[in-house]
């Protein structure tokens, strides 16, 4: 007999599949679609994430670290794959024999990706990243000419084929943001330098899944989609309503405990809550260890007995209290659901980053712990399949 879970974190398949296809409908048959699934498919599996999106007909699939690059190939994965977050000395030997595309920021990362396409034997894909603006990763403008040259060398060696350029947007959640014509603009000369050096990238890219959105002149070849692909909005307050994206993760727990409290009573550390009424109380089996928010404390809300719920008091390392109100029903082992769809009247995942001051990104990415993860489909559970996925 399989025992429910004190807490679990459901992941919808069919959601990733729906938001990829949806957003390759925005962007047009003229781009193409790379689904990020980096930071364990933020947060909702890597391995199903990248099914999914392939499923969906994502052309690509992105991930940022080559220990991720090396698990989507474990998978059995074999399209696209793009790879830019590495420090010196990484061994890329693995990358380059499973056909994963490199980033280089620098000649020096050049060099490195070059030694090892000699000593595999294989002729490394490397795409080459320019700065135009975010002053993070990428070859700052005044080195791009010598990267683009040493690249376009590397080329005629046979060592390595430039297979794409690309940069990434500061301010894209801001479309009125004056970075972001000016990190186009940057771009473009970018593209020109390459292009006098005789690189020919097969693809171009700067949209990340705002500005696939929003900006439909930085969409070039190539839009690579990480937070949209999930179903959450990449840009709150201004991307359109109607778009129809649909979170995939539903984070939801049982009650440990309902208990009554009495007007005065304080409610966890510190008593930052002090009842003002009789009310009854529930104990959620979860905390900051599995990565609920402590600055959700007295600010957050969750769902449960069909209404939201406040989160009363301090969250804790392993729970947290909510106020269930004076005539609650409620009992222990009943669900409460932290967030998800929001279809039902639930938080989604940006209600908790709105409460707590951050983004859902760091909501969604975070969660987890000793939450257990669920992986279902409702597409085959609407096709008749009762199972509808398996735990993950």
């Amino acid at each position: 007999m399989t025992r429910p879970s004190p807490a679990e974190i459901v992941v919808d398949v069919a959601a990733i599949r729906h938001n990829v296809r949806r957003l390759r409908e925005i962007v047009g048959p003229e781009v193409a679609m790379m689904t990020v699934v980096k930071a364990d498919g933020y947060g909702h599996g890597l391995a199903a994430a990248a099914q999914a999106a392939r499923d969906a007909g994502a052309t690509w699939l992105g991930v940022a670290t080559l220990e991720e690059a090396r698990t989507v190939r474990a998978t059995g994965d074999t399209g696209r794959l793009l790879c830019w977050l590495t420090v010196p000395g990484e061994d890329y030997r693995a990358v380059l024999e499973a056909d994963v595309d490199v980033t280089a920021y620098s000649v020096a990362e050049l060099d490195e990706i070059r030694a090892a396409a000699r000593e595999v034997g294989v002729r490394a894909r490397v795409q080459l990243k320019v700065d135009t603006g975010l002053s993070r990763g990428g070859s700052p403008a005044e080195d791009w000419p010598t990267l683009v040259a040493a690249a376009r060398q590397a080329e005629t060696d046979g060592d390595v084929v430039v297979t794409g350029v690309w940069s990434h947007l500061a301010a894209s959640d801001d479309p009125l943001h004056p970075a972001n014509d000016a990190q186009e603009k940057a771009f473009v000369a970018a593209l020109a330098v390459a292009e006098e050096a005789g690189l020919r990238p097969e693809v171009r890219h700067l949209a990340n899944s705002a500005a696939a959105i929003l900006r439909p002149s930085a969409r070039f070849d190539l839009v690579r989609c990480g937070i949209a692909s999930y179903g959450l909005d990449p840009a709150p307050g201004e991307t359109p309503a109607d778009i129809g994206l649909v979170p995939a993760m539903t984070a939801r727990a049982r009650l440990a405990l309902v208990k009554p409290v009495q007007a005065g009573d304080g409610v966890s550390y510190g008593h930052t809550w002090i009842a003002d009424r009789a009310t009854t109380v529930g104990l959620v089996p979860v905390g900051y260890a599995d990565g609920v928010p402590r600055h959700g404390s007295n600010v957050a809300e969750v769902y449960a007995e069909g209404a939201r719920r406040p989160i009363r008091g301090r969250v804790c390392m392993d729970q947290f209290v909510i106020d269930l109100g004076p005539s609650s029903a409620a009992g222990p082992g009943d669900e409460v659901v932290l967030f998800g769809t929001g279809a039902c009247g639930e938080p989604t995942a940006t209600d908790w980053a709105a409460a707590v001051g951050t983004i859902n990104y760091e909501i969604v990415t975070r969660i987890g712990g000793r939450f257990a993860r669920v992986t279902v489909d409702s597409e085959a559970v609407q096709d008749g399949d009762t199972e509808g996925g398996a735990g993950a």
